[in-house]
Formats: structure tokens, C-alpha cells, sequence
């Protein structure tokens, strides 16, 4: 499989087809969008390309039950009418996705049978049941099939769906599990954001806790990634953390240890967030009850469609909902914050946790998640 370096990546013109990877020579020499006054014909094809891309992260990213320090994702584009929409599956490895497997998929879709890319529910009900799972090469389809759409359309989404980009929350940042001297650091490094996502989950969750409390008052919400077993030492912990001035506990238990989670969210000072135990919109449902809220991740959804479902849903449910992600580069994070005026709480910080970003998209300024007013899910190719 390759490792494609920023360089490599940019200068590389295609793959071969035995690979099963079309390249994106077109991603840093082709403008993403026409000018205003451009005339559609409309009488084009979808056009996929795609081509994996490996992200590098800054620090370690460890979490209660495993560490890494890059992600694999797979990069998509979809032409209309010379017009390009940009896509990414982000794939960490829990997720059971890959280069391998995402190309597999990807080279199965048949895109070049729809002429008319606002028939956007029919093209990607046709994606979805072209194989079961593949969430993420699934996400790389909508995102790009968004964005085009936003593109034709000359509007962002989040004007589209008429959300108002004012009402955006501040994203969290996280911080990993590590020794007390990098998590100091971390949380030097973090100083501009008004809230701090601590993963929790291993044996020195009050070490960690207590290591950024003596650096910073800001709020804190606590991921714990199913790290813990036992719900009386669950109640106990998140007694704990709420005189620490923790916001909310993210997937504290198993997934599969439903009763147990609704007893401790019946008992918790705190909000429970589900975040493993949910993937699509008919969990949204399942959820109610055992969790006060969700988080909501397009790499496991299938992408901005469906999670625009799951958070319409959520709220008629009366449930609390975040919007998260995964390590991806800013053509993710970009179309995940389209959601974002909806939401309680944001993470969308998986950009800012690497090092080979290759777009410009939403920007954080001052430790909100700030929209850009452009076409599509707002993002541009780094040239």
C-alpha cells in the first residue's frame, strides 16, 4: 500500500489501475468551483476519482485501548459539468476499513449513470446499497456529492439546510492519553480553545485530569471510550469529575452494556454522550433512554445526508447532540461543522491534530468553530 508523502501525493499524476486507485491529478491544479455567472449545461455524468493519502498526526494518539500515529484515509473527487466535489474516508483502524478496502468498494460504484446530481437521496441510496458497511468510503461519496451540489447551487450548506452560521458552539480539543510531562505540553499547545476533550479510560484517569487542572480552569468534557467496566466505579468517577468542572462523559461504558448505561445516565450529575454504541440513524432511537445524548460522526453515518437525519431526529427526541470526527483533513472537518449551529457541543479538532493538512476549509477563531461563506462544505485544495 502506498505511503504518500505530501510531495509525493501532490506531484502524483495517477496509479495504476491494477492497484485499484484512480489519481487525482486535478486536486491541486483545478479551481473547485466556477465563477457565479458560469452557465451549467446539465447535460454531464458523474465523474469519481479517488486516491489514499496517509495523515500524519503531531502527537501519539492514544486512547483507552489503543495508540497510533497516522490514519489512513482515501481522498475523492466527483465531477459535474468541469465542476469538482472534494470527499474523504477517514479510516482508523477500529473503524475495519482501509486503503484496500475503501478502493475495492469505490471501484464498484457506477457514478457515470446519473446525469443530474440533484438527485442527490437516489445516487447515494444507490451508494449505500451497492455492499453492506464501508460507512467511510460511503462518507467519501456524499461529502464530495455535497459539495458539488453546494457548488452548482452557490451556496454553503449550512445556508442550504438554513442553519445560521452565528450559533456555531466552541469545538473541544483533545487530548490524548500520556505521560503527566506530554500532557502538559498538550495542554500548553491547546491554550486557545475555551474547552479540552480528555481521553479517559486506562489507569490514571485522575492523574490525567488532575495534571491539566493544574494548568487551566476551562471546561472539560471527558471521553472515556468504553474504559470502564463497572457502573458503581462509574458513578463514583463521574462524581468525581463533575466537582473537577467536567461539562459531560462520552461512551463511559461498553456498548453492549446497555442496562448498565442507562442506569448510570439515570444517576449521573452529568450528561452521557453515546458515541460507539452509535453508528446510523435507526440507533438514534436506541439510544434514547440509555444515553442523554450522541455524537455524531459522518465516517460512521455515511456522511452529512444521514447525519443531518440523525441530528433532526435526536432533537425531536428532546436528546443533547454533538458533532465529532475523526482524524481527517479539512475537507471532513469542513463538512461536519455544516451541522454544527445545531449542536451542543463540537469536536472538530481532527484537522488541527495533523501535520499534512491538504485543504483550507473552517477556521477556529478563538475557540469557535467558525463558518466560511463559500460554496459547498467552504473548503479549497491547498496548491
Amino acid at each position: 500500500m502506498l505511503n504518500l508523502s505530501r510531495r509525493n501525493f501532490i506531484q502524483s499524476g495517477s496509479l495504476t489501475a491494477a492497484a485499484g486507485f484512480i489519481g487525482l491529478n486535478s486536486l491541486f491544479t483545478q479551481m473547485s468551483c466556477k465563477p457565479s455567472n458560469t452557465r451549467i449545461n446539465g447535460n454531464g455524468k458523474l465523474s469519481l476519482k479517488f486516491m489514499p493519502y496517509d495523515l500524519k498526526l503531531k502527537h501519539a494518539f492514544t486512547l483507552a485501548g489503543s495508540s497510533r500515529t497516522t490514519t489512513p484515509v482515501m481522498l475523492t473527487e466527483i465531477t459535474y459539468d468541469g465542476i469538482i466535489g472534494y470527499g474523504e474516508a477517514s479510516m482508523p483502524p477500529y473503524l475495519g476499513e482501509s486503503h484496500d478496502t475503501a478502493a475495492k468498494f469505490l471501484s464498484t460504484l457506477k457514478l457515470d449513470q446519473f446525469s443530474d446530481p440533484f438527485q442527490l437521496e437516489h445516487i447515494l441510496a444507490y451508494v449505500d446499497g451497492v455492499a453492506p458497511g464501508n460507512y467511510a468510503a460511503k462518507a467519501s461519496i456524499d461529502i464530495a456529492m455535497h459539495d458539488l451540489i453546494g457548488k452548482l447551487m452557490q451556496q454553503p450548506w449550512y445556508k442550504i439546510w438554513g442553519f445560521d452560521a452565528r450559533t456555531t458552539p466552541n469545538t473541544s480539543f483533545t487530548i490524548g492519553i500520556d505521560t503527566k510531562e506530554v500532557v502538559q505540553q498538550k495542554v500548553i499547545e491547546a491554550s486557545p480553545y475555551k474547552i479540552l476533550k480528555v481521553k479517559l479510560g486506562r489507569d490514571n484517569d485522575k492523574e490525567m485530569i488532575e495534571t491539566i487542572r493544574s494548568q487551566t480552569e476551562v471546561p472539560l468534557c471527558v471521553d472515556v471510550n468504553q474504559g470502564w467496566t463497572d457502573k458503581y466505579k462509574a458513578l463514583n468517577m463521574i462524581h468525581w469529575l463533575k466537582d473537577k468542572g467536567i461539562v459531560f462523559v462520552e461512551q463511559p461504558m461498553p456498548k453492549e452494556s446497555i442496562d448498565d448505561m442507562a442506569w448510570l445516565t439515570e444517576n449521573s450529575p452529568l450528561p452521557t454522550i453515546a458515541d460507539e454504541a452509535l453508528q446510523r440513524l435507526p440507533d438514534v432511537k436506541k439510544m434514547h433512554g440509555v444515553y442523554s445524548g450522541i455524537n455524531i460522526k459522518l465516517m460512521k453515518c455515511t456522511g452529512m445526508r444521514e447525519a443531518h437525519k440523525m441530528l433532526t431526529l435526536a432533537r425531536a427526541l428532546n436528546m443533547k447532540v454533538m458533532i465529532g470526527c475523526m482524524t481527517e483533513t479539512s475537507c471532513a472537518v469542513s463538512a461536519a461543522a455544516q451541522l454544527s449551529p445545531m449542536t451542543d457541543w463540537c469536536d472538530l479538532d481532527g484537522n488541527l491534530l495533523i501535520s499534512n493538512d491538504i485543504f483550507t476549509g473552517v477556521q477556529i477563531v478563538d475557540g469557535k468553530v467558525t463558518l466560511i461563506d463559500k460554496p459547498g462544505i467552504g473548503i479549497e485544495p491547498i496548491i
